[in-house]
Formats: C-alpha cells, sequence, structure tokens
C-alpha cells in the first residue's frame, strides 16, 4: 500500500512542477474597476475580467523559437524584439499557442481584408478576429494593458508604471544611452551619437505587480482600434519608448500607428484570459 502511494504522488508532483515552470514569466491580474487615479478608465463604469500578463516584454530569443528569424534592429537574446508589426504579433500568439498546445485566439484570413480598416497607408489588413473562450495567448486589450500596467487592485497611483520618477522604471530618450541626456532638446541627431537604444528586458524597477518595463524600451502593440475618429484608423499602441519623450511613456498615453506600422520602438508583451 505504502509504494502504491508514492507512485500516485509522483505523477502530481510534475503536473504542479510543469503548470509553475508555464507561468513563470506570467503574472496573475485580478480584475476589478480601475484604481489608479491617473488612469483614462478612472472612476468609468470600465472593468476587466482576471487575466495573466507577460511580466516582460516578448523577447528575441523568445520570437526566434517560434518564427525562426529576428527582425530586430538592436540585437540580442534578452533584448525586446522590436521592428514588428500588429499582424506579426497577432500570427506569433496562434504560432506559439499551437506550439504550446493550447487553442489558439485568433482566425486569421488573409486573403480577405478587414472591412472596417480604411487606412491607405496599411496594404495589408488581414481579417483577424477572436475564438472567446480559447486558452491561447493574444495581445492584451488596451483596457487591460493600462489597468496591468496602473499597478491594478494595487495600484499607488503612480504616473508611470511603478513610478513617479521615470528613471526608475523606464528607459526612454533621455537615458537609454551611453550619458543622461536631460536638458537637452530632442533631436534625432543626438540620440544616434549618445548610442540611444533597447535594453535588456527587467532592467529597471517593476511596477506593483511584478510587470517590467510597462514605462519605456519598446512601445507595445495592443488588440484594440484607437479611438480617435480623426486621426487615420490605426491600433493602439502604449507605454512609449526608448525613442521617445517621457509624456508618452505614462501608462495611460494612448498611441495610434498603422496596424503594419514596424520601428526599432515597437514590440509587444503576451496575455492569456484567466
Amino acid at each position: 500500500m505504502r509504494k502504491l502511494f508514492i507512485l500516485l504522488l509522483v505523477p502530481l508532483f510534475i503536473i504542479t512542477s510543469c503548470s509553475e515552470k508555464e507561468n513563470t514569466n506570467f503574472v496573475f491580474v485580478e480584475g476589478g474597476s480601475f484604481k489608479n487615479t491617473n488612469s483614462t478608465y478612472y472612476d468609468k463604469d470600465v472593468t476587466v475580467s482576471n487575466f495573466y500578463i507577460g511580466k516582460y516584454e516578448v523577447t528575441q530569443k523568445e520570437w526566434v523559437e517560434i518564427m525562426g528569424s529576428n527582425p530586430s534592429e538592436f540585437q540580442g537574446e534578452n533584448l525586446p524584439v522590436e521592428n514588428v508589426n500588429w499582424y506579426d504579433c497577432v500570427e506569433y500568439c496562434n504560432l506559439r499557442s499551437s506550439k504550446e498546445g493550447l487553442e489558439q485566439y485568433y482566425t486569421i484570413d488573409k486573403n480577405k481584408k478587414d472591412p472596417y480598416n480604411d487606412n491607405v497607408l496599411d496594404e495589408i489588413k488581414w481579417n483577424v478576429t477572436i475564438n472567446e473562450g480559447a486558452n491561447g495567448y493574444r495581445l492584451p486589450t488596451e483596457q487591460e494593458w493600462e489597468f496591468a500596467a496602473g499597478g491594478g487592485q494595487m495600484s499607488k497611483n503612480y504616473t508611470y508604471s511603478g513610478s513617479n520618477t521615470i528613471n526608475e522604471v523606464g528607459y526612454y530618450w533621455c537615458n537609454s544611452g551611453d550619458k543622461d541626456l536631460k536638458g537637452t532638446k530632442w533631436q534625432w541627431s543626438a540620440l544616434q551619437s549618445n548610442n540611444c537604444k533597447t535594453k535588456p528586458v527587467g532592467s529597471k524597477a517593476p511596477n506593483e505587480l511584478g510587470i517590467y518595463d510597462a514605462s519605456g524600451n519598446v512601445r507595445e502593440w495592443c488588440w484594440n482600434w484607437h479611438t480617435d475618429a480623426s486621426a487615420p484608423k490605426g491600433r493602439v499602441l502604449k507605454g512609449g519608448g526608448w525613442i521617445g519623450a517621457d509624456y508618452c511613456c505614462e501608462a495611460s498615453f494612448q498611441g495610434n500607428y498603422e496596424a503594419n506600422g514596424k520601428g526599432s520602438d515597437t514590440g509587444f508583451r503576451l496575455c492569456r484570459g484567466e
């Protein structure tokens, strides 16, 4: 009887260990209403459900393992992947889901144009729809991203993700190079001569939930369309990047970019339902 008891425990231990390993790079975010008073959605009738979000921006190592090549301008396994457009990211989500035995969250029809997308700069316009209830990887919605970046239920009302001082939590144009550029007027030539670029993920302090780089390093794609009807139709980018101003790194800032747009300051992080 004792031998049988030991044998029954072994598979349970293996299952538990695998589960913990799979969740190592994800943070559980308890849903609810927005607590951060700086949020766009504070004191609004907006809530989010429980979800998981990546502690870190997707790295180049993670990208290459799934996609086979590295599009990034600044090369390094632990640097965030960049130079990826919105379509690249949703495709990555599906391929990684399949590799890990998860149900794909997106249905991607490359032969059918999205009737909602009238941006003349976007020549791709794949028709991408979601599979409700699928357990695969996906992009966060803008609300989920802002909720998590703002500290969720543990929010301390920081302006940036984890601090009121950008240098503590994020890389932007003033601190992403060889020396501090504060006091210098933004100039592309100044960034180039200062060797400004992305930095390894997790190099700065995390926010209240243990999420890194939600302010700065690279801008992050979200699922949603941008809400400004007067602007060209694009998808939302959040968090600011190494090349931009400090105000772009505020958790509430909403960037707009055509879905096929790419840049050395543009990446993403993963999300999953509960």
